[in-house]
């Protein structure tokens, strides 16, 4: 399935980014106003939790499961962007972090 590949540096500062780690991830550190729906849970939530008149930028740490999740979402009719490189390029393109407690670092 054809999706477009975004790299972290070039995601919009108003986009919404999909984030499909894990709680404990997430909590660690995640872009301010990540929508945060982990990998295993996104078959249940999709339908209640994405609009599909949106355009979601997807991401993980480095990449893997937010490549699956960018195309399983094609496939169902959303429009989303794989963010290449995932947190790991996003931390070092020096973007936002924000978390739950304290200092944020990214698992």
């Amino acid at each position: 399935m054809d999706f477009e590949t975004v790299p972290a540096a070039q995601v919009p500062a108003d986009a919404y980014l999909l984030d499909v780690r894990e709680t404990y991830e997430f909590d660690a550190g995640h872009a301010p106003g990540a929508l945060h729906i982990p990998v295993d849970e996104i078959p249940t939530r999709f339908e209640q939790e994405l609009d599909p008149d949106e355009d979601y930028y997807v991401i993980c740490r480095t990449g893997g499961r937010s490549v699956q999740i960018t195309q399983w979402l094609t496939t169902q009719g959303y429009s989303v962007f794989f963010v290449a490189g995932g947190y790991d390029a996003w931390i070092q393109d020096g973007r936002p972090l924000e978390s739950a407690e304290g200092e944020p670092r990214v698992l």
